[in-house]
């Protein structure tokens, strides 16, 4: 948790938009409960049945996340990912380079 807690202090102070927390599921519970109680807007998306990620931050930026549905993120496609990349603050070049390398592929 202390990693997480962490996260929820680079957030309020404007280090991070969006954070990506991949936690075991039987944290999510205490999880909610902390970033409901810090008002922060989230998503959980479970990997399987013993891990799950949480996306958390900006109301704006999780809303685009529940645009591109409940799905894993190997299911994401192109674009979706290199959105994804940069609303979590990547190296904006690097998911360019990345984005066109998957594109090309195809």
């Amino acid at each position: 948790m202390s990693i997480f807690n962490h996260h929820i202090y680079e957030y309020k102070k404007g280090l991070r938009n969006l954070i990506l927390h991949t936690v075991s599921c039987d944290l999510i519970e205490e999880i909610e409960k902390k970033l409901q109680d810090e008002g922060i807007s989230y998503i959980v998306s479970r990997i399987n049945a013993k891990r799950a990620n949480v996306f958390f931050g900006n109301k704006a930026c999780i809303e685009v996340l529940k645009r591109f549905g409940n799905k894993a993120l190997n299911q994401f496609t192109d674009e979706e990912d290199f959105m994804l990349s940069i609303l979590l603050g990547y190296d904006q070049i690097q998911q360019c380079q990345r984005y066109l390398q998957r594109r090309f592929r195809k």
